[in-house]
């Protein structure tokens, strides 16, 4: 059967809109010609803010999520006094973390595959990038930004970053990197998260009376944290508040973050299993450089991004031209458009009304070598305005 077109596996080149009139060649022997809107990349700025106080802390509530690019993306700083007697952990001899805005390869080195993720030395990211490749040397990232980025410049092969969480949904501003930049999705890291409560060594539960961590990890333990009755102070990240209670040597101060931060910084797990939530999953992505072709000894799935044009029972159609070809559908998502959030519709003479054009990201097991998928794609060209294959790339099936 022929193909009326198909989208591009390949990412426009920045220097051209990725809507482009011009027709791209594909990885499978297909093609998109479509005329749309450019995206760009966006340079984030990122300023170091001075250490505060932890009981300033349970003051200064920090930002779960800062999508608007427009923003600056602050890294709070730590506080590197010397601990108290019996600590002996050197917290400088640590990996710095990169910042989008100061990409220096001066501190990577050696043969291993060289994994991106954001956050601090023993962040989750961290434990889902060495469960992805355990020989790997981690490279720890300031922001989500600066990870892509990392991997754009050369200066690791892959990034590891979060895209859902059982409990709290979609990292949102992930979604958004994806389109803006031109990395491919090569696989996929679902990790099973463990909350411990960590303290200085020979600290016990009845001694804390704050304890320090991101506001998702503490909303994810609300009922054991409730129960200890302690003051829950927000973090940037659950590693960073680890390596802040170690560093300040308070003993009435405990974090809450992996037993494997607990191991790096000194910390004593003081219980386990904080979260309310057994099955506290989160499902990371791998990002490359170059895509991958899919292997047939092992089932894939294909991510792809969409816009629809305007028209009664559009998504319908859309999510049909799986449905008709038995295309299990995974996850779908959908964001405003950035650079045109609105659209206004004419109605008689009583005004205009606004209403949001989206973009739909959806996951579904096929490979792109699939002809059922390439037919499927080819189909929902016919009443879309773009389509992006963001990756095609083995299923994960371990926890």
């Amino acid at each position: 059967m022929a193909l009326k077109g198909s989208p591009s596996w390949a990412p426009p080149h920045p220097s051209a809109s990725p809507y482009s009139p011009s027709t791209k060649p594909c990885a499978f022997g297909l093609s998109l010609s479509r005329d749309c809107r450019k995206w760009e990349c966006v340079s984030v700025s990122v300023s170091v803010s001075s250490p505060l106080n932890l009981a300033e802390r349970a003051k200064t509530p920090v930002e779960d999520d800062k999508s608007k690019s427009s923003e600056t993306e602050s890294s709070v700083g730590i506080d590197r006094t010397p601990a108290s007697p019996g600590f002996h952990k050197d917290l400088n001899s640590l990996p710095k973390p990169l910042s989008a805005t100061n990409l220096s390869p001066s501190n990577i080195s050696g043969a291993k595959v060289k994994v991106a993720y954001q956050g601090l030395p023993g962040a989750y990211s961290e434990d889902a990038a060495l469960k992805a490749y355990p020989k790997c040397e981690t490279v720890p990232c300031e922001e989500f930004e600066a990870a892509f980025k990392a991997v754009e410049l050369w200066l690791v092969d892959k990034a590891v970053l979060p895209i859902e969480n059982s409990v709290d949904g979609s990292i949102h501003r992930n979604y958004d990197l994806l389109l803006r930049h031109r990395l491919h999705i090569v696989g996929e890291v679902q990790l099973c998260i463990n909350h411990c409560l960590l303290g200085l060594p020979g600290v016990r539960q009845e001694d804390l009376k704050y304890v320090v961590s991101h506001p998702q990890a503490l909303g994810q333990c609300e009922a054991k944290l409730t129960k200890l009755g302690v003051t829950r102070i927000n973090y940037e990240d659950a590693a960073g508040a680890a390596q802040t209670v170690a560093a300040s040597g308070e003993s009435h101060t405990g974090a809450i973050a992996s037993a494997r931060a607990g191991m790096l910084y000194g910390l004593d797990v003081i219980d386990d299993k904080m979260q309310d939530e057994i099955d506290n999953i989160t499902r990371f992505l791998i990002l490359a450089r170059e895509p991958i072709l899919p292997v047939f000894n092992k089932p894939h799935k294909t991510s792809i991004v969409f816009t629809l044009q305007e028209g009664p029972g559009v998504l319908f159609k859309a999510l049909a031209v799986f449905a008709l070809r038995e295309i299990n559908l995974t996850k779908i998502e959908s964001r405003p458009q950035r650079k045109r959030p609105l659209r206004f519709v004419d109605d008689s003479n009583k005004g205009s009304a606004k209403y949001f054009d989206y973009l739909f990201y959806i996951d579904f097991e096929a490979s792109m070598a699939d002809p059922r998928a390439q037919c499927a794609l080819g189909h929902l060209q016919e009443f879309s305005q773009f389509i992006r294959v963001l990756g095609c790339y083995p299923v994960e099936t371990s926890l």
